[in-house]
């Protein structure tokens, strides 16, 4: 189990540039499960293969909150990861109008 907690705009932007520098061809698809003037929760998952071409999907929620000035005040994410075929595939690319709303099952 792998626990990272980032704090401050520069940790958030070394966290991300390292990430995007790992995961190839990412596609995500998220779903608003929940809302209030400041929290939203989502369902997510996406799709990205690593250096060696193995592709891996990753799934969970995440809860935002938001303070005044519209900027993210936390986030809490829970992700698992799992290795998948090519052949599995389910995210390739933009969501289409028919996919709006549509959930997505897990396995």
């Amino acid at each position: 189990m792998e626990e990272e907690f980032v704090r401050g705009r520069d940790e958030i932007v070394a966290f991300l540039t390292q990430k995007w520098q790992r995961e190839h061809d990412y596609a995500l698809r998220k779903s608003l499960w929940a809302w209030t003037a400041d929290r939203i929760a989502v369902r997510f998952q996406y799709e990205w293969r690593d250096e060696s071409g193995q592709w891996w999907r990753s799934y969970g929620n995440e809860n935002w909150e938001f303070a005044a000035d519209g900027l993210m005040r936390s986030r809490e994410a829970s992700i698992n990861d799992i290795a998948i075929d090519s052949a599995d595939r389910r995210i390739t690319g933009a969501r289409m109008t028919a996919e709006r709303d549509a959930s997505i099952p897990l396995r």
